[in-house]
Protein backbone atom coordinates (compact mmCIF):
# COMPACT_ATOMS: atom_id res chain seq x y z
CA UNK A 1 0.00 0.00 0.00
CA UNK A 2 1.35 3.07 -0.87
CA UNK A 3 1.77 6.08 1.32
CA UNK A 4 -0.73 8.50 0.07
CA UNK A 5 -3.37 5.59 0.11
CA UNK A 6 -2.50 4.43 3.81
CA UNK A 7 -2.94 8.47 5.10
CA UNK A 8 -5.82 8.48 3.04
CA UNK A 9 -7.85 5.38 4.78
CA UNK A 10 -6.52 6.73 8.52
CA UNK A 11 -7.76 10.16 7.48
CA UNK A 12 -11.58 8.32 6.20
CA UNK A 13 -11.31 6.23 9.75
CA UNK A 14 -10.57 9.32 11.95
CA UNK A 15 -13.72 11.17 10.39
CA UNK A 16 -16.16 8.20 10.03
CA UNK A 17 -14.84 7.44 14.57
CA UNK A 18 -15.92 11.32 14.98
CA UNK A 19 -18.96 11.66 13.16
CA UNK A 20 -20.31 8.52 15.14
CA UNK A 21 -19.34 10.18 18.53
CA UNK A 22 -21.13 13.04 17.53
CA UNK A 23 -23.65 10.98 17.10
CA UNK A 24 -23.77 8.56 19.91
CA UNK A 25 -22.61 10.76 22.14
CA UNK A 26 -22.10 14.74 22.43
CA UNK A 27 -21.69 16.45 18.92
CA UNK A 28 -18.44 18.44 18.48
CA UNK A 29 -17.83 22.03 19.49
CA UNK A 30 -18.20 23.82 15.55
CA UNK A 31 -14.89 24.90 15.39
CA UNK A 32 -13.20 21.58 15.50
CA UNK A 33 -15.53 20.04 13.15
CA UNK A 34 -14.87 22.60 10.78
CA UNK A 35 -10.83 21.68 11.68
CA UNK A 36 -11.25 17.88 10.82
CA UNK A 37 -13.51 18.84 7.66
CA UNK A 38 -10.87 21.33 6.34
CA UNK A 39 -7.80 18.80 6.86
CA UNK A 40 -10.01 16.00 5.35
CA UNK A 41 -11.02 17.82 2.29
CA UNK A 42 -6.62 18.91 1.72
CA UNK A 43 -5.77 15.37 2.30
CA UNK A 44 -8.25 14.18 -0.30
CA UNK A 45 -7.68 17.45 -2.85
CA UNK A 46 -3.63 16.41 -2.03
CA UNK A 47 -4.30 13.18 -3.21
CA UNK A 48 -5.45 14.25 -6.83
CA UNK A 49 -2.79 17.59 -7.05
CA UNK A 50 0.08 15.65 -6.12
CA UNK A 51 0.64 11.77 -8.45
CA UNK A 52 2.98 11.27 -6.48
CA UNK A 53 1.65 9.90 -3.36
CA UNK A 54 -0.67 7.27 -5.09
CA UNK A 55 -3.34 8.32 -3.09
CA UNK A 56 -6.11 6.73 -5.80
CA UNK A 57 -3.91 5.09 -8.20
CA UNK A 58 -0.89 3.17 -8.72
CA UNK A 59 1.30 5.62 -10.85
CA UNK A 60 5.47 5.08 -11.85
CA UNK A 61 6.62 8.54 -10.98
CA UNK A 62 10.24 6.87 -10.14
CA UNK A 63 12.06 4.19 -12.07
CA UNK A 64 13.73 1.21 -9.64
CA UNK A 65 15.85 2.20 -6.55
CA UNK A 66 18.71 -0.28 -7.63
CA UNK A 67 18.43 1.28 -10.98
CA UNK A 68 21.51 3.56 -12.57
CA UNK A 69 19.10 5.63 -15.42
CA UNK A 70 17.07 8.16 -15.96
CA UNK A 71 13.96 8.83 -17.75
CA UNK A 72 13.10 11.57 -19.95
CA UNK A 73 9.83 12.73 -21.17
CA UNK A 74 7.89 15.60 -22.83
CA UNK A 75 4.61 16.92 -22.38
CA UNK A 76 2.12 19.01 -25.04
CA UNK A 77 3.44 18.18 -28.56
CA UNK A 78 3.70 17.29 -31.06
CA UNK A 79 4.35 20.67 -32.46
CA UNK A 80 6.25 20.74 -36.40
CA UNK A 81 9.08 23.16 -35.49
CA UNK A 82 9.35 22.69 -31.81
CA UNK A 83 9.53 18.97 -31.56
CA UNK A 84 12.20 18.36 -34.17
CA UNK A 85 14.20 20.40 -32.46
CA UNK A 86 14.30 18.70 -29.75
CA UNK A 87 14.26 15.22 -31.41
CA UNK A 88 17.30 16.46 -33.21
CA UNK A 89 19.27 17.09 -29.98
CA UNK A 90 18.26 13.76 -29.08
CA UNK A 91 19.84 12.61 -32.00
CA UNK A 92 22.98 14.31 -31.29
CA UNK A 93 23.39 12.54 -27.89
CA UNK A 94 21.97 9.18 -29.13
CA UNK A 95 19.04 9.61 -26.52
CA UNK A 96 15.85 8.23 -26.39
CA UNK A 97 12.62 9.44 -25.04
CA UNK A 98 8.89 9.32 -24.01
CA UNK A 99 6.79 11.81 -25.34
CA UNK A 100 3.12 12.19 -24.04
CA UNK A 101 1.06 13.65 -27.02
CA UNK A 102 -2.19 15.49 -27.23
CA UNK A 103 -4.96 13.92 -29.39
CA UNK A 104 -5.98 17.19 -30.48
CA UNK A 105 -2.44 18.34 -31.79
CA UNK A 106 -1.64 14.61 -32.78
CA UNK A 107 -4.27 14.39 -35.54
CA UNK A 108 -3.39 17.84 -37.10
CA UNK A 109 0.43 16.76 -37.02
CA UNK A 110 0.16 13.13 -37.60
CA UNK A 111 3.27 12.84 -39.38
CA UNK A 112 5.38 14.25 -36.44
CA UNK A 113 4.18 11.71 -34.46
CA UNK A 114 5.04 9.08 -36.51
CA UNK A 115 8.69 10.81 -36.54
CA UNK A 116 8.85 10.57 -33.18
CA UNK A 117 8.21 6.50 -33.59
CA UNK A 118 10.61 6.09 -36.66
CA UNK A 119 13.44 7.84 -34.63
CA UNK A 120 13.17 5.23 -32.15
CA UNK A 121 11.42 7.42 -29.03
CA UNK A 122 8.21 6.34 -27.25
CA UNK A 123 4.55 7.64 -27.87
CA UNK A 124 2.18 7.87 -24.79
CA UNK A 125 -1.31 10.32 -24.09
CA UNK A 126 -1.30 13.15 -22.62
CA UNK A 127 -5.20 13.48 -23.19
CA UNK A 128 -7.36 15.19 -26.39
CA UNK A 129 -7.26 18.55 -25.19
CA UNK A 130 -4.99 19.58 -22.48
CA UNK A 131 -8.38 20.04 -20.18
CA UNK A 132 -7.00 21.04 -16.62
CA UNK A 133 -9.90 19.72 -15.13
CA UNK A 134 -10.08 16.39 -16.63
CA UNK A 135 -9.74 14.52 -13.86
CA UNK A 136 -12.85 16.04 -12.08
CA UNK A 137 -15.01 15.26 -14.79
CA UNK A 138 -17.30 12.07 -15.03
CA UNK A 139 -15.96 8.74 -15.86
CA UNK A 140 -17.63 8.97 -18.91
CA UNK A 141 -16.29 11.42 -20.58
CA UNK A 142 -12.72 10.81 -19.04
CA UNK A 143 -12.53 7.89 -21.13
CA UNK A 144 -13.86 9.07 -24.24
CA UNK A 145 -11.30 11.36 -24.21
CA UNK A 146 -8.45 9.47 -23.80
CA UNK A 147 -9.88 6.89 -26.03
CA UNK A 148 -9.88 9.60 -28.80
CA UNK A 149 -6.83 10.24 -28.26
CA UNK A 150 -5.62 6.48 -28.16
CA UNK A 151 -7.11 6.71 -31.50
CA UNK A 152 -5.72 9.52 -33.48
CA UNK A 153 -2.41 8.13 -31.80
CA UNK A 154 -2.65 4.61 -32.91
CA UNK A 155 -3.84 6.00 -36.37
CA UNK A 156 -0.58 7.76 -36.71
CA UNK A 157 2.12 5.27 -35.98
CA UNK A 158 0.31 1.89 -36.18
CA UNK A 159 0.14 1.18 -32.34
CA UNK A 160 -1.66 1.91 -29.50
CA UNK A 161 -0.22 3.57 -26.41
CA UNK A 162 -0.22 2.07 -23.13
CA UNK A 163 1.01 5.13 -20.92
CA UNK A 164 -0.79 7.76 -19.69
CA UNK A 165 0.31 11.30 -18.21
CA UNK A 166 -2.86 12.96 -17.36
CA UNK A 167 -3.22 16.69 -18.00
CA UNK A 168 -1.59 18.95 -15.10
CA UNK A 169 -0.59 14.89 -13.74
CA UNK A 170 -3.62 15.28 -11.61
CA UNK A 171 -5.07 12.02 -10.75
CA UNK A 172 -8.91 11.06 -8.97
CA UNK A 173 -10.46 7.97 -8.90
CA UNK A 174 -12.11 8.88 -11.57
CA UNK A 175 -8.90 8.97 -13.60
CA UNK A 176 -8.10 5.48 -12.50
CA UNK A 177 -11.19 3.96 -13.60
CA UNK A 178 -10.97 5.50 -16.92
CA UNK A 179 -7.20 4.68 -17.48
CA UNK A 180 -7.66 1.02 -16.24
CA UNK A 181 -10.65 0.48 -18.47
CA UNK A 182 -8.51 1.64 -21.42
CA UNK A 183 -5.31 -0.82 -20.16
CA UNK A 184 -3.52 2.48 -19.50
CA UNK A 185 -0.30 2.88 -16.98
CA UNK A 186 -0.69 6.13 -15.30
CA UNK A 187 2.77 8.29 -15.66
CA UNK A 188 4.10 11.14 -13.45
CA UNK A 189 7.68 12.11 -12.63
CA UNK A 190 9.93 13.29 -9.90
CA UNK A 191 11.84 15.52 -11.73
CA UNK A 192 10.27 18.74 -13.13
CA UNK A 193 12.10 21.43 -15.55
CA UNK A 194 9.21 23.85 -15.09
CA UNK A 195 10.13 24.71 -18.61
CA UNK A 196 6.19 25.06 -19.22
CA UNK A 197 6.32 28.50 -17.42
CA UNK A 198 6.19 31.24 -19.69
CA UNK A 199 9.17 33.15 -18.12
CA UNK A 200 11.22 29.67 -18.24
CA UNK A 201 14.68 30.29 -18.93
CA UNK A 202 17.22 27.83 -20.42
CA UNK A 203 19.76 28.10 -17.88
CA UNK A 204 16.90 28.30 -14.96
CA UNK A 205 15.22 24.95 -16.61
CA UNK A 206 18.69 22.81 -16.50
CA UNK A 207 19.55 23.97 -12.92
CA UNK A 208 16.35 22.55 -11.67
CA UNK A 209 16.54 19.36 -13.49
CA UNK A 210 20.16 18.68 -12.67
CA UNK A 211 19.66 19.33 -9.04
CA UNK A 212 17.27 16.41 -9.14
CA UNK A 213 18.97 14.05 -10.96
CA UNK A 214 19.39 10.61 -9.24
CA UNK A 215 18.86 7.15 -10.38
CA UNK A 216 15.30 6.36 -11.78
CA UNK A 217 14.19 9.69 -11.96
CA UNK A 218 11.59 10.64 -14.43
CA UNK A 219 12.31 13.77 -16.22
CA UNK A 220 9.32 15.74 -17.11
CA UNK A 221 9.96 18.56 -20.55
CA UNK A 222 7.92 19.80 -22.80
CA UNK A 223 8.61 19.66 -26.52
CA UNK A 224 5.44 22.07 -27.10
CA UNK A 225 3.64 25.01 -25.71
CA UNK A 226 0.25 23.66 -23.87
CA UNK A 227 -1.46 26.45 -26.53
CA UNK A 228 1.69 26.54 -29.09
CA UNK A 229 2.16 30.44 -28.39
CA UNK A 230 5.90 30.32 -27.61
CA UNK A 231 9.17 28.73 -28.02
CA UNK A 232 9.99 26.45 -25.12
CA UNK A 233 13.02 26.26 -23.74
CA UNK A 234 13.69 22.42 -23.80
CA UNK A 235 15.46 21.82 -26.67
CA UNK A 236 17.90 24.57 -25.64
CA UNK A 237 18.33 23.08 -22.19
CA UNK A 238 18.70 19.10 -23.18
CA UNK A 239 22.28 19.47 -23.85
CA UNK A 240 23.35 21.06 -20.56
CA UNK A 241 21.52 18.24 -18.96
CA UNK A 242 22.18 15.38 -20.99
CA UNK A 243 26.17 16.30 -20.38
CA UNK A 244 25.21 16.30 -16.48
CA UNK A 245 23.43 13.24 -16.34
CA UNK A 246 26.59 11.58 -18.44
CA UNK A 247 28.65 12.97 -15.90
CA UNK A 248 27.20 11.58 -12.80
CA UNK A 249 27.19 8.30 -14.60
CA UNK A 250 23.54 8.21 -15.45
CA UNK A 251 22.80 6.20 -18.16
CA UNK A 252 18.80 7.08 -20.29
CA UNK A 253 16.18 4.16 -19.95
CA UNK A 254 12.97 3.98 -21.53
CA UNK A 255 10.15 5.04 -19.30
CA UNK A 256 8.17 1.86 -20.13
CA UNK A 257 11.42 0.09 -18.77
CA UNK A 258 10.33 1.30 -15.61
CA UNK A 259 6.65 1.05 -16.21
CA UNK A 260 7.46 -2.81 -16.64
CA UNK A 261 9.82 -3.24 -13.60
CA UNK A 262 7.24 -1.69 -11.38
CA UNK A 263 4.40 -3.76 -12.76
CA UNK A 264 6.48 -6.69 -12.83
CA UNK A 265 7.50 -6.81 -9.60
CA UNK A 266 4.03 -6.32 -7.96
CA UNK A 267 2.85 -9.67 -10.54
CA UNK A 268 5.92 -11.16 -8.85
CA UNK A 269 5.29 -10.62 -5.32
Amino acid sequence: MSLGRGVLYVASATGLALLVRSIAFKPLPLWIALVAFGLYAAIVLGGVLAPQLEMYASVVWRGPHRSTSVALTFDDGPHPEHTRRVLDVLDDYGVKACFFVLGSKAERHPEIVGEIVARGHEVGIHGYEHDRLLSLRSPKRIEAELARALAVVEQATGKRPTMLRPPVGHVSPRTETAASRLGLDIVAWSVRGRDGLAKATASAVTARVVRGLRPGAIILLHDAAEHDDRRPVAAEALPAILRAAAGQGLSFALVSEYVEARFGEAEEA
